[in-house]
This record gives structure tokens, C-alpha cells and sequence, in this order.
């Protein structure tokens, strides 16, 4: 434009393009200065939901500056996952999305609500900004607020069908090692020793023989299950994700709710990675410089490499649904850890009074060794198949019979875990599964 008006001699148009560059130079120095005074602040949230539960994300920002801001573009942003047109893990009932015009002083809000319908470890945030010049040329972007989480709980089904006492997973199985005696099973009597209570004695054995005689009892009692979930993400595909993965969650949650009902001990140890370690350890970009970057912001980072197992300690008590519901939400697919190397990690881990049940995808040739190898050290072990299709079915249970692991079951739809101990394998033939 200067050259233009040199050659045409107009001091009008050389004029005109100093007002222009002048304008333009201002409107972005205001820009750069407004964003900063722009400032927001998150209302508390539920951080705990179970499926079907609604929560309020409300956000509240105000312009903290003298100058008013013309133009101001306001996004909360939500993963892409959890927003997957076929599988939604949140419905948003809202908009989270909004333009405005802000005067010194003023305050906006965005208020939107969240449905859960997914089981997981969601996040919610950031909040983002952008602003720019009068002309749109030169645009600034800012992470308001860092992200919140929620945390949805998976479904709990009452599981039943426990008159199955010899081969369901959850029951009684004699011990290799004497740790316990179970008071209610008579073995025998022997002759009276010093030091034992007076509740040991056999009295009429006593009153028949004339001498002291002390009852025996069976060494074996309801100890329980440690729960083995394979989570590894070779086992879960993606066509048929997420429905396979919540299956496997929603089992395990039953079954550990169906041991504590019990009274009995339970525990859980998985290959799985934990969300919420996956958050403390990566963290998010905070600091986007386009809108690319913005939008990356509110992008999950994933690490495939995982190499230590999630644990909860087998005990006793209702506290324990509570921890493996938590952890089951948290629970992601990862490349790390494989079933062989989370046995070989969880080999102090696992009680010898308490029953293994195995929870797979699938049956690999090695898992399956390794599997037959702790029965063969002297761990009762059962195996719960997580839909597998019907084509790899009968070299699953092939591979589980050659290592004589015969207390197996096949879950293929949620609709089944209620009689999931009675799915037991037919024994008649290694590629049938019976479903009464």
C-alpha cells in the first residue's frame, strides 16, 4: 500500500494504511493484555457416581480488568472417548459451548449437566478461552481452569446359584497347607493331650472308652477368592470395545460383592492401568498456544508401557466391595504387563487359602502353563472366560484341559451373571459349555 501511493502521489492513501497498521497494532496489544484479566473458578462437583447419576458442571468467569473484552470464546472441554456417537460414556445435556461479550466487571457462567452411562475415570475440563483482535487476525488462547474428574462406579449383579459348593469359585476347598480347622467338620478323635481346651474334648468317645479323648477336625474352610483379571489391551479388541472391557469389570465387581455378602475373604490383583496413576504421572498441557494445542488440553495421554500390577490385598470385610469398585472404575486396557508376567509379579500376593479365579479374555498357549503350573504348586484355580468368541472357544478350553484345569465358565452377555457359577464346563467334552 506504501509503494502504491508513492507511485499514485496520494497522501490519502498512505494515510489510511498508517491508521491501519496503527489500529491493528493496538487492537492486538488490548488483545494480549484482556485475555489475562479474564479469570474462572469450577463449583464443586460429586467425584463419585454410579451409573445413571446426574451431576451439574457449572463454571463460573469474570472479566477482572478496566477495559471490556469485545469477543470471548468460552469451551469446556470433554474427552473425545467419552463422547463416542455408538458407545457414549457421558451425555451432555447442555452447552458447553459459548460466545460472549464481557464490560469491566462483567461475569458469564456455562452450566451444563452430565449423565453417566459408562463405567470410568472421566475428565471434565479444562476450560478454555479464546480471544483475539477486532479483525480475527490475531488470536490468543488460555486454560482457565484445570481439569476435575468424576469417578462412575460399575454395576454390582447379584450373583446366585451357590448350592454349586464343589466346583463354584466361591467356596469351600481344602487347604494344602493346615492353617485352619473348621470346628463345624469332624475328622476323628485321638487320645487327650496336655493343653488342649476343654471345648476340643469328645465326651462320649470318653464316656464309651474311660480315657480322655480330643476331637479332630478337617483342615479346610470358606476362604474365599483372589480375584486374577487379565486386562491386558491384546485381549480386548476394538470392535469389541468398550461393552468386552465392562463386562469384565461388571463380573468382577459381582463377584467380589457376592464373596463379601459371604463373609468370606477377597482380594484382586490385575494387569489393568490405573487412571488415576496414569493423571498423576503425565498430568495435561495446560499452556495451549493454538487452537490445536487448546483442544489437546483436554486430550488423555496414554503410556502403553505398564509394568507393576494394580493390587487390593485379600482380607476380610465389607470395605472391601467398596476399594475394588473404585479401582475396577479406574481400570484401562494396557500393553504392559502379560498374564504370564502379572502371575510371576503376584506370587506373593496369593494366599494359599483362598481360591485363584482367573478372569480372561483369552486363552493364550503360555497363560495356560502358567495356570496349570500354580495348580500343580497347589493353588485351587478357576477360570471365567469373558466372551470369547465362539470360533477361538474350543482351543480355549482345550488349552485349559491339557493342563487338567477343568472348573471353568464362560460368560458371554451380563444377562448371565447371575447363574455365573453354575456355567460350569462340560467335563463330558473339552469344547462344550453348558448354560444351566
Amino acid at each position: 500500500m506504501l509503494g502504491l501511493a508513492l507511485l499514485l502521489q496520494s497522501g490519502l492513501l498512505a494515510y489510511s494504511m498508517y491508521a491501519l497498521a496503527a489500529l491493528m497494532l493496538v487492537s492486538r496489544s488490548l488483545a494480549s493484555r484482556k485475555l489475562n484479566d479474564i479469570q474462572a473458578t469450577r463449583s464443586p462437583l460429586s467425584r463419585v457416581l454410579e451409573q445413571g447419576d446426574t451431576v451439574v458442571m457449572r463454571v463460573k468467569v469474570t472479566n477482572r480488568g478496566a477495559a471490556p473484552v469485545p469477543w470471548l470464546l468460552l469451551e469446556d472441554l470433554l474427552p473425545k472417548s467419552a463422547l463416542r456417537p455408538r458407545d457414549p460414556a457421558l451425555e451432555v445435556e447442555g452447552r458447553r459451548l459459548k460466545l460472549v461479550m464481557m464490560g469491566p466487571g462483567g461475569k458469564t457462567d456455562i452450566k451444563y449437566r452430565l449423565r453417566a452411562l459408562r463405567r470410568g475415570y472421566h475428565q471434565i475440563g479444562p476450560l478454555v478461552a479464546e480471544h483475539g483482535d477486532l479483525f480475527g487476525l490475531y488470536r490468543r488462547f488460555k486454560v482457565l481452569t484445570e481439569p476435575a474428574f468424576i469417578l462412575v462406579l460399575p454395576k454390582v449383579v447379584p450373583v446366585q446359584a451357590y448350592e454349586l459348593a464343589s466346583r463354584r469359585p466361591v467356596g469351600e476347598i481344602r487347604l494344602a497347607h493346615r492353617l485352619f480347622e473348621d470346628p463345624t467338620l469332624l475328622r476323628g478323635v485321638r487320645a487327650y493331650e496336655p493343653g488342649d481346651p476343654l471345648r476340643r474334648i469328645h465326651w462320649r468317645a470318653t464316656a464309651r472308652t474311660g480315657v480322655l479323648q480330643s476331637k479332630l477336625y478337617e483342615p479346610s474352610c470358606l476362604a474365599g477368592s483372589t480375584l486374577l483379571l487379565d486386562f491386558h489391551a491384546d485381549g480386548y479388541h476394538l470392535q469389541g470395545e468398550p461393552d468386552r472391557s465392562d463386562l469384565a469389570v461388571v463380573a468382577s465387581a459381582s463377584l467380589v460383592a457376592a464373596l463379601c455378602g459371604l463373609k468370606q475373604q477377597v482380594g484382586l490383583i490385575t494387569n489393568g492401568r490405573d487412571a488415576a496413576e496414569r493423571v498423576r504421572t503425565e498430568g495435561y498441557e495446560l499452556e495451549p498456544g493454538s487452537r490445536v494445542d487448546a483442544r489437546n488440553a483436554g486430550r488423555e495421554q496414554g503410556v502403553e508401557e505398564h509394568l507393576h500390577p494394580v493390587v487390593l490385598s485379600t482380607r476380610r470385610g465389607e470395605e472391601q466391595l467398596a476399594r475394588a469398585r473404585e479401582i475396577l472404575a479406574r481400570l484401562e486396557p494396557q500393553r504392559g504387563l502379560t498374564l504370564e508376567q502379572l502371575v510371576a509379579a503376584s506370587q506373593g500376593r496369593l494366599p494359599r487359602d483362598a481360591t485363584v479365579l482367573c478372569l480372561l479374555p483369552r486363552v493364550t498357549l503360555e497363560g495356560a502353563m502358567v495356570l496349570g503350573d500354580m495348580r500343580r504348586r497347589g493353588y485351587a484355580v478357576s477360570v471365567v472366560l469373558i466372551a470369547i468368541p465362539e470360533n477361538d472357544l474350543p482351543v480355549a478350553l482345550a488349552r485349559l484341559t491339557a493342563e487338567r484345569l477343568i472348573d471353568v465358565r464362560h460368560l458371554r452377555t451380563e444377562a448371565q451373571i447371575p447363574m455365573l457359577c453354575g456355567n460350569q464346563a462340560d467335563r463330558s467334552s473339552p469344547y462344550a459349555v453348558s448354560t444351566e
